[in-house]
Parts: structure tokens; sequence; C-alpha cells
């Protein structure tokens, strides 16, 4: 578990499961309501560590099994809306209250928190944006974009990258749904090495993005 505060929001960032997903609580300061981003495996951790935070929503990255392991005890325990992007909806336990669309905003506190659609590695891939603090799910991590089933896919993946994702400052974290966070930046640079390069036309699956 690890936690980050630069003044504008409270962070718990909670390694869970046996796929290193990350699942994180997000508070705002002032009020001490805050959001969880994504619901793994051993939910009792991320349980544990919400104390007097008072939960506003769940908000889900994407429905790959990995991210719901702990939806149900999680969504029993706390009682607050469950928010997903449309098309991903059909692959939570029990139907979401929310369907969020692009430019969405979820409010906790005095702090919102934005929803960006970013289809690729799924078809209802959504990252969350509060101030400088991107949560970017499976679609960006250090080093390179989630895995992605198909060449097609692989296209919509990176267009949500560079046109949602990399027109952010330089100096905005990213809290990946799994491992290590990264920057926009750093993906920035990685990404123009990528770029340079030409690829074959039926790249995708598990790419990075300085050796692909």
């Amino acid at each position: 578990m690890s936690f980050h505060y630069d003044g504008e929001v409270r962070i718990i960032k909670i390694n869970m499961g046996p796929y290193n997903n990350n699942g994180y609580i997000v508070t705002c300061p002032e009020t001490g309501e805050g959001v969880i981003i994504d619901t793994p495996a051993e939910p009792e951790k991320l349980l544990a560590a919400i104390g007097d935070v008072r939960i506003q929503a769940v908000l889900i990255t994407h429905g790959h099994q990995d991210h719901l392991l702990g939806f149900q005890e999680i969504t029993q325990q706390v009682t607050a809306p469950v928010a997903i992007g449309p098309g991903d909806a059909h692959r939570l336990p029990s139907p979401p209250s929310r369907l969020l669309k692009d430019g969405d905003v979820i409010r906790f506190g005095r702090r919102q928190i934005t929803a960006l659609a970013t289809p690729g590695h799924t078809d209802g891939s959504t990252c969350y944006l509060v101030g400088k603090h991107l949560f970017s799910g499976d679609t960006l991590f250090p080093g390179g974009p989630g895995k992605s089933r198909s060449p097609e896919a692989l296209r919509q993946e990176l267009q949500s990258i560079t046109g949602k994702l990399l027109s952010l400052p330089d100096d905005t974290a990213v809290y990946p749904g799994h491992g290590e966070d990264t920057t926009i930046g750093q993906a920035k640079a990685e990404y123009q090495v990528f770029s340079s390069r030409t690829h074959a036309p039926d790249l995708c699956g598990d790419v990075a993005w300085l050796s692909s």
C-alpha cells in the first residue's frame, strides 16, 4: 500500500490479488469524501483502507475479471453508485448505477473526477482524471499500452492514448491498473520512439514503446 498527497487529493494505492492489480481510494482532503477505483481480488485490503472516508462512487476502469474479483464483496459493504463505460457494463456481476460517457464528471466533496472514454484494451475502457492525476486502468502503463486483442484494437487503443492522454500536461501522474506509476511526460517520450518506427500491420498483443 502506498499514499500520495500533494494538496489536491489523497490517493491510497493498494496492491491486490495474484495479478499485481491496483485498487485506489481517492479522497477530497477537505471533506473526507472519496471514490474507489477498481475492485480486484483481496477486497479486504481495500475495505480496511477506507477508514472514515465516505465513498461517493465505485468507478470501474474496464470489465476484465481481474479488476472485478472483489466487486461483489466491496459493493455489498460500500453503498455507493457503481459507474463504468457502457461498452463494458455487461461484464459486471450486477448492473451499474451509471454509464459514463466521455467527459462525464463524478463529484466527491470539493473535487471532481472526469471520465475519459479510451476504448481499445476493451470496448468500454475508461480512464479517470482528477487534477494532475490520471487513473489509466489497463490503457496505459509504464513502457507501453495495455495488451490488445487484435491489430484493430491496438490501433483504437493508440488513438485513445494519443488523442486523450498524451495531450495532458507532462507532469500528470499516471496510476495504472497494475504495477508501477509513470507520468504523461515519460509516456510521451517513449511513444515518440515507438511512433518513429514502422510496424507490421498485424502488430498487437503485448506492445512495448521502446522495443516493438
